[in-house]
């Protein structure tokens, strides 16, 4: 078979750059062999995203492009090819003997966020980010042949984290789609209502629920952090450089007293490099 990996290389990083993103998309710190199979793993993971998120079609519509597309992944594990997209997909699959499971469990979260927009209590969201963020660390961790069980969990309080830290960043965004991700078990308990999400309402239960969540999210990347010692190189500083992303989000909202609405916390490039150069040389 032939492939064009250079390509795929551009397209998804020219994908990753019309999305704005908290952490490195295959960045430069990544080896370029790596750096294609791990902006293939973008591409998938994004596109399915956009399908249950963009655009003006109803819900039934969005599943069934979801549902495509599954099918679309699972005959290409049978190598049988809609695009070169899918084709090279199935090679980094062969090639680094990665699960199809952690691939169908991303599509599982997507095709939630179509029908699911109220989480009763936090087991509920852990499910979630189970399937909507961890496959992408695993994923990471089988291409660079890190394969250890407890790098595994480690690695999964990561992703937990980045998830978490991305609803409260989109909270707003969130809530224009009809979607909240604070369980309402902990709203009732800080006396948080929709109706403060619709007036766009900065008041001390909800900061205080913010407080709440934001907290447990720290601790998540503290006990995260212990993937470190099983990482080396390159891949060591990108993981460092994507926690502190996660972090300073988190710090950004602390330092705005909590105060999320009409002011979504973002990186800027001067984050992205101050963050950079603490995790080469911390």
């Amino acid at each position: 078979m032939r492939f064009m990996p250079d390509l795929t290389l551009k397209a998804a990083i020219s994908l990753s750059k019309t999305h704005y993103e908290n952490f490195p998309v295959a960045s430069f710190l990544i080896p370029k062999g790596k750096r294609r199979d791990i902006a293939i793993v973008y591409w998938f993971a994004r596109t399915a995203d956009d399908l249950a998120d963009e655009g003006q079609i109803s819900p039934s519509e969005r599943i069934s492009a979801l549902n495509n597309f599954e099918k679309n992944f699972q005959d290409a594990l049978n190598n049988k090819f809609v695009n070169e997209e899918f084709r090279i997909l199935s090679d980094v699959i062969v090639r680094n003997k990665l699960n199809p499971e952690y691939f169908t469990d991303l599509i599982s979260a997507f095709k939630q966020d179509v029908i699911k927009n109220r989480y009763k209590n936090f087991d509920e969201v852990m499910d979630y980010c189970k399937r909507s963020a961890n496959p992408v660390g695993r994923i990471v961790l089988d291409i660079f042949d890190i394969r250890d069980e407890k790098a595994y969990l480690y690695s999964d309080k990561i992703c937990t984290a980045l998830q978490l830290t991305n609803f409260f960043q989109d909270v707003e965004i969130d809530f224009a789609k009809g979607r909240i991700y604070f369980p309402q078990e902990e709203m009732n308990h800080f006396n948080v209502d929709e109706n403060m999400f619709e007036m766009k309402e900065n008041n001390p239960n909800f900061s205080a629920l913010l407080k709440y969540n934001i907290e447990r999210t720290k601790n998540f990347f503290s006990e995260g952090k212990r993937l470190f010692p099983f990482l080396k190189g390159r891949l060591k500083v990108e993981i460092k450089w994507t926690v502190a992303g996660g972090e300073k989000i988190l710090s950004k909202i602390e330092k705005n007293k909590y105060q999320i609405f009409g002011k979504r916390p973002k990186l800027n490039k001067r984050d992205f490099i101050t963050i950079l150069l603490k995790s080469i040389f911390y």
